[in-house]
Parts: structure tokens; sequence; C-alpha cells
């Protein structure tokens, strides 16, 4: 059963209408402040008032000045009659027989699209999934990238300001260079652009001539696959089953070369380290 909340207490009641009452004041004084720089900004009487009055009034005789001479006038009307030809003329065209093939082409991407999205969408989602994983996995060695991108950008900025004095100090020669290569390529624009009209036509009638064969390649390779996929998956569960095989003695093997790892690491530190206590070996056993 819910209790009942006790009632406020006296010194309660009077801090709140205290608190109340401070609010209230505080926001009357802000709104007697902006009245108060309203009225200052505004009244004839003071300059900075006056200026601004005379400033709106000549800005509003200046463009009812303007609005009403015959060039702005003709302007509006043209800018009218543009958009009353816009409106008459755009408006049929959804209704005219030759928006008909757009219409059909929108509609039929569409319906063709659709499909493709839906199936798609799935095998999209998985991968995004799995490359948020992928992401979250390697997430401990993106402190070691970041690292390691900036050790190179620091050693590749030197090379690159001294490149840029070089660059900047042989400009002459650079302009001169520029202008052979451009008198030398010049001539040799139009000859580029008959080749490549030649070559793109070549390109087509070799393409033309090649999607038959390749059809033809295309559903032997598909009737080939068919016939030859008992063989493929006989391969592929041959392959897993050797690799599931292999998977203890790879995991003895790494442990193995782990272990000897840590004990060679141990002696060489033991060997050269200056603080090592003379007559102390440490060995580690590789089992």
């Amino acid at each position: 059963m819910a209790t009942i909340p006790p009632l406020p207490s006296r010194d309660d009641v009077l801090r709140m209408a205290r608190n109340t009452t401070d609010i209230t004041g505080q926001l009357l004084d802000t709104a007697q402040n902006i009245t108060r720089i309203a009225l200052n900004t505004l009244d004839p009487r003071d300059g900075s008032g006056q200026e601004m009055l005379r400033v709106l009034r000549r800005t509003t005789a200046e463009l009812a000045e303007a609005s009403a001479s015959p060039q702005a006038q003709e302007a509006y009307l043209r800018v009218v009659e543009t958009l009353t030809r816009l409106g008459a003329t755009g408006a049929p065209l959804a209704a005219h027989p030759v928006s008909e093939p757009a219409q059909a082409l929108l509609a039929a991407l569409g319906d063709s699209l659709l499909p493709v999205l839906d199936a798609v969408e799935p095998a999209v989602e998985e991968f995004a999934t799995a490359l948020g994983e992928l992401v979250e996995a390697l997430s401990p060695l993106l402190p070691a990238g970041a690292g390691l991108a900036a050790g190179v950008l620091l050693a590749l900025t030197p090379v690159l300001r001294s490149a840029a004095d070089v660059l900047r100090d042989g400009t002459p020669e650079l302009r001169r260079i520029a202008d052979a290569l451009t008198a030398a390529g010049a001539p040799l624009v139009p000859l580029q652009v008959a080749l490549a009209e030649r070559a793109s036509a070549a390109g087509a009638d070799v393409v033309r001539a090649t999607l038959p064969p390749l059809a033809d390649l295309t559903e032997a390779a598909a009737a080939t696959t068919r016939a030859a996929r008992p063989v493929l998956i006989a391969g592929e569960e041959l392959l897993v089953a050797g690799l599931e095989q292999l998977q203890p003695l790879l995991l003895s093997g790494t442990a193995r070369a782990g272990r000897v790892a840590r004990a060679v690491a141990v002696r060489v530190s033991a060997a050269v380290s200056p603080t090592a206590e003379p007559g102390v070996v440490v060995a580690v056993a590789a089992g």
C-alpha cells in the first residue's frame, strides 16, 4: 500500500515562496532592460535612434523608387511571363504521350531493382555485421596502427619539405620543361584523337565478335560445373577434413615455438642485462 508523502514544513513553504519571488523579480528586471534598450534605440530624440530612422526612411524611399522605375517593372513583367510560360508548357508534359516512355522506363527500373534490393539486403546486413565484428576484434591494434602511421608521416615530413625546397629553387627549369613538353605534345594531340577513334572502333568490333564465343564458353563452363559439382564438393570436404586433422598439430607446433621463443628471449635478456646478478641462470624448459 502506497504511503502518503509528508506535507512540507513552514520553512520549506517560506523558502519556495522566497525563490519564486526572486525569480519573478529577475524576469521583470530583464523585461525592463529589454524595453529600455528598444526605447533608446528607436527614440527620435537620441542621435542613434534618429540616425536609424533616417537610414530606414532613406532605404525605403530608394527601394520604392527603384521598384517604380520602368526597368524594374519590365523586369518583373518578364519574370512573371517566363514563369507563366514554364507553367503552361511544363504542366501538359505529364499527360503528353512523349512522357509515357520515360514513365515506363522509370516503372521498369523500379520493378527490376526492387527484387534485386530485396535479394541483396540480407547479404548486405550480414556483411555489415561481420565487418563491425572484425573492426571490434581489431580494436586493440588500432592504437599501434595509428602510432605507426604517425611515425611514417613524421619521417616523410623532412623529405617532403626538402623536395618542396628543391622544386621551388628549380622553378625556371620546371617552366622550361613544361614549355618543351607542351610544344612537343601539342602536334600529337590530333593524331592521338584519331588513333583513339580508330582503336575504339576496332575494340567495338572485337567485342561484337567475341561476345557469341564467350557466351558459348560460359554455357559450357556452367554445364561442366554442374556436372563436376559432386567432385568439387568431395574435394572441399577432403580439404576441410585435412585442415581439421592438422589443427591439433598446428596448435601444438605454435605452442612449442612460443615456449622456445620465450626461453631464448629470457636467456638473451639475462646475458645482455647489465643489472643481472652473477651466478644466477634462468632456464625455461621447452616441453
